[in-house]
């Protein structure tokens, strides 16, 4: 997926406390609605702005629709953000290493 979806799907704050809920497990949207100060028509569309991006898959269970997260849509994201710290992690090894020589 690609990541500016995925930053501005998780931009919206109900969308990130929708995220955040299924994180510690799967719901139906009735259950994610009532946890939240919006309308379980807005609660279905924040879900399938999520389900677009990889963020949030779903079951059909009778007739209930079950969310759940899906960890693997964060990865774009999350080799992103590993990105920044490539730099200063080389700096720090460095910077041990050096101070590993002086000190022999």
């Amino acid at each position: 997926m690609a990541l500016d979806e995925v930053l501005d799907a998780l931009g919206d704050p109900t969308r990130r406390r929708i995220l955040e809920q299924l994180r510690v497990g799967p719901a139906p949207v009735g259950t994610i609605a009532s946890r939240l100060p919006v309308s379980r028509p807005a609660v279905s569309q924040h879900l399938r702005v999520l389900e677009r991006c990889a963020l949030v898959e779903h079951d059909v269970v009778g007739t209930r629709h079950v969310y759940r997260a899906a960890p693997e849509g964060l990865l774009a994201l999350r080799r992103w953000l590993d990105e920044f710290w490539e730099v200063p992690l080389d700096r720090f090894v460095a910077r041990a290493e050096q101070e590993a020589r002086r000190k022999r």
